[in-house]
C-alpha cells in the first residue's frame, strides 16, 4: 500500500528521543519541515547521552552533548529543548519513566507526539545475524506510547501537579521501511546534515571521516527513496 502523507491538523508536536543525536539521524529533517510550515515542536530527551562517548567520562560527555543537541535542534527550528536526566543506557520501561513523560506532555500540551523507531531489531525480519536496537530506544517507545494516555488520566500519577492533557491527536513513530505515513522532505535535507552535523565531537569520535560527510551519508541513508525523492516515514497511533 502506498504511503499517505502525515496529517496536518495540529499545531504543536513533542519529539521524544532517549539521546542527543537520535532525533538527528532522518527525524530533524520532518521537524524542519514542520517548523518551516510554521507548526510548533519541542524536543524531550530521556537522558543527556554521558554514556555515549568512548573516552570520555559521563560527566564531561553529559554536558557537552546537551549543548550540541540545543545547537542542533536550534538549527532545525526548535527553540524549547527538555531534558529528564535519566541514566543514559539504563532506562527501564515501567511507572517511572512513563510518570516522567506524562508529566512532560502536559506541560508541553502537544497535539502530536513523535518518537523513534523501537523495534527489537534494526535489520529487517528474516535477515540474521540481525542488527539489536538499543535497549534505551526499546524501553522508550513503549512508554511513549502508554504515557500519552497516561497524561490525559488524572488518576494514574495523582502526584502530577500539572493538569491532565487529553490533546493528543496523533503519536507518530518513525518507520523505515513501507511506512504508511510519510514527510515529503526534500526541500529540508541540507537542514537535516547541518542539524546532525552540530554533533560534532560525537561524531568525530565515531569516525575519521570529516564530520559533514558522516552527516551527509546519515540523512541519505535515512530519507532517500528508490525513485529519488527524500521522505521520512512514520505509522500513527491514535492520541
Amino acid at each position: 500500500m502506498a504511503s499517505r502523507p502525515m496529517p496536518d491538523d495540529w499545531q504543536r508536536a513533542l519529539v521524544v528521543a532517549a539521546h542527543p543525536d537520535d532525533i538527528e539521524y532522518g527525524m530533524a529533517a520532518a521537524v524542519a519541515a514542520w517548523t518551516t510550515a510554521g507548526k510548533e515542536v519541542h524536543y524531550l530527551l530521556a537522558t543527556r547521552g554521558e554514556a555515549g562517548m568512548a573516552g570520555v567520562p559521563p560527566e564531561t560527555a553529559g554536558p557537552l552533548r546537551e549543548e550540541e543537541e540545543r545547537r542542533s535542534a536550534a538549527v532545525a527550528g526548535v527553540t524549547e529543548v527538555e531534558f529528564l536526566d535519566h541514566r543514559d543506557g539504563t532506562l527501564v520501561a515501567g511507572p517511572g519513566l512513563r510518570r516522567d513523560l506524562a508529566a512532560a506532555i502536559r506541560r508541553h500540551q502537544p497535539q502530536l507526539v513523535v518518537t523513534g523507531y523501537f523495534g527489537a531489531m534494526w535489520t529487517p525480519p528474516g535477515v540474521s545475524p540481525a542488527y539489536v536496537n538499543s535497549a534505551d530506544h526499546r524501553a522508550l517507545g513503549q512508554c511513549v506510547l502508554d504515557a500519552v494516555a497516561d497524561a490525559g488520566n488524572e488518576w494514574i500519577f495523582p502526584d502530577i501537579a500539572e493538569p491532565r492533557w487529553s490533546g493528543v491527536q496523533y503519536i507518530a513513530v518513525q518507520e523505515m521501511s513501507d511506512p504508511p505515513h510519510e514527510v515529503d522532505v526534500e526541500a529540508h535535507a541540507a537542514t537535516a546534515v547541518a542539524s546532525l552535523s552540530e554533533h560534532r565531537r560525537y561524531l568525530e569520535l565515531l569516525s575519521d571521516v570529516p564530520v559533514e560527510e558522516q552527516a551527509q551519508q546519515v540523512i541519505d541513508m535515512s530519507t532517500l527513496t528508490e525513485d529519488g525523492g527524500r521522505r521520512v516515514g512514520f505509522r500513527l497511533y491514535w492520541g
